[in-house]
């Protein structure tokens, strides 16, 4: 049995089975990882979804912010943006069954066993492993109890920008929701810095990447990330960046977890001339 990690797709359906393929994937023995961002930017995200889903327990992905602006915007408490490209799943027939496995899925997850533990974006560098999961269990059981739609209408905004234990309500879930699938840049004391997008080097003085903090609590685990395209296949001690910018055109990325191999990935090219129709409206 294989088991691999991939970056972010955003509805770039022919791309993933391109790498897929290329790996041999088989999910009656193998096992895939996503990091989250299924959806949006891309020109298939129903079909995104809909073949993750179909893989079940041969397929994990936890939650992206993309995934979750699906989820607002589905429930009416924010308007789609002008480059959100979900509308597919949006009026599909079986839009609610998909939107239902959405929010199904985790903010976090972690294998003792293999030794990786996977999120979006990031911990927070005030977080060690058991605070880190259980405050993705807090907001795993808003989105999938009756507290669903305050949820989502309070989900948005940048504040708080640092945790602190005693944080309640929408600001704790705010917090943690940020941390997990928006965090890149952070000031020394670990608060959360969202105006920054470009890669390390690009930020004022001041700001680091969150994995870099030299106290970081949880230095000690192997993560998994996304989200961050402008950083790309990001490889460090314990960390292991994927989101290698497959919607700008880039490359789409694998890494293969219970075996000693080099990235696979492959190239994303079209997606750029998708991408820039998009843009310019066509």
């Amino acid at each position: 049995m294989a088991v691999y990690a991939i970056g972010d797709v955003q509805g770039c359906f022919e791309p993933m089975r391109r790498l897929l393929d290329k790996l041999k994937f088989d999910p009656a023995k193998d096992r895939l990882w996503l990091t989250g961002d299924l959806v949006n930017r891309g020109p298939q995200s129903v079909e995104t979804l809909r073949f993750v889903r179909q893989l079940g327990d041969a397929a994990i992905s936890v939650l992206g912010n993309h995934d979750l602006t699906l989820l607002a915007v589905a429930a009416g408490h924010v308007k789609p943006g002008k480059k959100d490209t979900f509308h597919d799943v949006l009026d599909a027939p079986d839009a609610q069954e998909l939107l239902d496995w959405v929010r199904s899925l985790p903010m976090i997850h972690h294998d003792a066993k293999l030794g990786y533990t996977m999120v979006h974006a990031g911990l927070s560098p005030l977080w060690d492993l058991d605070t880190a999961l259980a405050c993705g269990r807090e907001v795993e059981a808003v989105l999938r109890g009756p507290g669903l739609q305050d949820f989502l209408a309070h989900m948005f905004g940048s504040e708080p920008r640092i945790w602190r234990d005693e944080l309640q309500g929408h600001e704790r879930l705010r917090c943690i929701v940020n941390t997990m699938t928006r965090m890149r840049f952070v000031g020394p004391d670990g608060s959360l810095c969202h105006d920054q997008k470009g890669p390390p080097g690009s930020q004022p003085a001041g700001l680091v990447p969150w994995f870099q903090i030299g106290w970081r609590r949880n230095a000690s685990l192997n993560i998994i990330t996304g989200h961050w395209a402008a950083l790309g296949y990001y490889r460090a001690p314990g960390i292991y960046a994927l989101d290698s910018g497959c919607i700008w055109g880039q490359h789409l990325t694998a890494l293969r977890l219970d075996a000693n191999e080099a990235p696979c990935c492959v190239d994303c090219a079209a997606m750029r001339k998708v991408k820039n129709h998009a843009d310019k409206g066509i």
